[in-house]
């Protein structure tokens, strides 16, 4: 049995959509699988057992990127198809199922609309990364047995959704003191290493004997790896904070001029806090460009979020699933 598995483009979209691909790994074990996604969420599926192909599609002038596809695809027959990116490629192949994401709806978390692809949107299976040894055997080199490691993600992939570097240092001091919840704790810090500019503020505020750098230096499963060995995480809405809850890590995303019903981290261990405008109050200002308009976070108080991750903390310890 074939399985081709169009995914999206962006890291955090890839992350939410394992939650499908492990409910049809469940339905369908033996199946051979062959996986469609951008250059850099690609890695995410370097470990899904019965992998035969993976191929990156990156946008190319003409649509080219799906005839490329096409083309590598078009002489196998397929048992399913799952699409979503609801291109035409599903529909110029040869598959018994096929399985087309849904138009998106206002009102539904991504995961639900991802699991209204398969019927499953009340019941939506929740995302799961498949990690290998040499991935968990290069993240306890990096952090080995410590209970207390906060695990930091800065950086966000437009300006307007960056808490200051200050306020993270601020909460990190907080969070690690002798009265916090990970008194003693170490700091590890996430980022890709184009965001290394981001979040120099952070890893130059935090002693180098606490501090744990990873930014830029390791794969997408490493660092699920390393995240699923961290007592918590906080992060601005970012592909990372996706990351930290598929991999079981208690989550905490903070939101600004991002929408938390459709992005907030989804996990049984997850929480989220936002600011007190809301998402059309901070978006709303005729001048607003998300490529250019600055951090619109600073309502977010350092308080705030240190009392929502203690809450999140205690619920991980007691076992709250």
């Amino acid at each position: 049995m074939r399985i081709l598995f169009i995914t999206s483009t962006r890291v955090g979209d890839a992350v939410l959509s394992t939650g499908l691909l492990s409910h049809l790994r469940d339905a369908y074990p033996d199946a051979r699988w062959t996986i469609a996604a951008s250059s850099s969420a690609i890695g995410l599926f370097e470990a899904v057992p019965n992998l035969e192909r993976l191929i990156p599609i990156d946008k190319e002038p003409m649509n080219r990127h799906w005839i490329k596809l096409w083309r590598r695809c078009a002489a196998l027959r397929w048992d399913i198809v799952v699409d979503l990116r609801r291109s035409a490629i599903s529909w110029l192949l040869n598959a018994e199922q096929r399985y087309i994401a849904p138009k998106i709806d206002a009102d539904l978390h991504r995961v639900q609309l991802l699991g209204a692809t398969m019927g499953l949107r009340d019941t939506p299976p929740s995302p799961r990364l498949f990690l290998d040894d040499r991935h968990r055997t290069a993240a306890q080199e990096l952090i080995a047995a410590d209970p207390n490691v906060l695990a930091l993600a800065p950086a966000a992939n437009w300006p307007g959704k960056q808490w200051r570097p200050q306020r993270f240092l601020e909460l990190a001091d907080r969070l690690t003191a002798d009265a916090g919840c990970l008194a003693g704790g170490r700091v590890a810090v996430f980022a890709a290493k184009a965001e290394r500019n981001q979040v120099k503020e952070v890893l130059n505020g935090i002693s180098q004997d606490r501090l744990i750098d990873t930014v830029g230096k390791l794969d997408l499963l490493t660092v699920a790896a390393c995240l699923e060995r961290c007592a918590l995480f906080i992060g601005n809405d970012s592909g990372l904070m996706h990351m930290a809850a598929a991999a079981g890590a208690p989550t905490l995303g903070l939101f600004g001029p991002s929408r938390q019903e459709h992005y907030a981290p989804w996990g049984r261990q997850t929480a989220w806090v936002r600011t007190p405008e809301s998402f059309d109050d901070l978006t709303g200002a005729p001048d607003y460009d998300h490529r250019t308009t600055g951090t619109l976070m600073d309502g977010l108080a350092v308080k705030q979020v240190e009392q929502a991750a203690m809450a999140l903390w205690r619920r991980s310890r007691q076992g709250v699933r």
